[in-house]
């Protein structure tokens, strides 16, 4: 970013970057549609300028052009601000009871949550005391079949839509103990629906196990998953009642009720 005298907002260093931000304040200081002169005439943008930006941004759906020479903001950007609140929120709630509950098993707690057919990591407490040589960085992605938090997504989902997720996905595994047959894995989903966990037996990567409960919203919706990873020959049951704990605690933070599960 540019630093500018006097105080003012820094600005991008990229100038059509920059343009692109003009005409997208413009667009949300209104309702309704604008006309592309009125656009080109705010930003001070040439209407070449303008209308070229503008047809870019509406490619990838930030901008729609609900007829010929008028613009406003599009769906993706309402898409991607639902998306990132959800994630800030669940972060924001689960921060220091992630940290808690690291201090007490001195292992990694990782929080993640689904996006299409893999689950995202978003926020972890890690140490490097843990021993762990595996620890899943934050924004790293993986197959909802090969993962404990993964598995509570699948969980929730009906036969129908495991079975559609199956033929998408191919079911591939990435280690010898990966679950790659839809049976199997109706059995596994089986039991989570029935405990309220789900785990990870060296499916993911070898060496490593993992545990997961699930992370609701006001709405009893599944939102993240919370999970212990561990050393395959260190995992230690006693675990499973402080995760259960904690992930109820931040589902509490969240507004949802025991009541409603």
């Amino acid at each position: 970013m540019k630093k500018t005298a006097g105080g003012a907002a820094p600005k991008p260093t990229i100038q059509v970057i920059e343009r692109m931000f003009a005409l997208i304040d413009v667009l949300a200081s209104r309702e309704d549609s604008m006309q592309l002169k009125e656009i080109s005439e705010r930003t001070g943008l040439h209407p070449s300028t303008t209308h070229r930006i503008l047809n870019d941004l509406t490619l990838g759906r930030f901008v729609d052009r609900p007829e010929p020479g008028s613009y406003r903001l599009g769906m993706r950007l309402l898409e991607l601000g639902n998306l990132v609140k959800g994630r800030l929120n669940v972060r924001d709630a689960a921060l220091l009871p992630m940290r808690e509950l690291h201090k007490q098993i001195q292992q990694p707690v990782n929080l993640s949550m689904r996006q299409g057919d893999e689950i995202v990591y978003i926020e972890r407490a890690y140490s490097e005391r843990s021993g762990m040589q595996v620890v899943r960085a934050i924004g790293a992605r993986a197959p909802l079949h090969l993962t404990s938090t993964g598995k509570l997504f699948l969980a929730a989902d009906d036969a129908p839509r495991v079975r559609a997720y199956a033929t998408r996905t191919g079911l591939a595994g990435h280690t010898r103990n990966s679950i790659t047959q839809l049976p199997v894995l109706e059995r596994e989903l089986y039991k989570a629906r029935q405990h309220g966990i789900a785990r990870d037996n060296e499916e993911l990567e070898l060496g490593v196990r993992c545990m997961a409960a699930g992370i609701y919203d006001d709405q009893d919706r599944l939102v993240a998953g919370l999970s212990i990873s561990a050393p395959a020959d260190r995992l230690d049951e006693a675990w499973l009642i402080r995760l259960q704990a904690t992930a109820a605690e931040i589902s509490a933070a969240l507004g949802h009720h025991l009541e409603s599960a």
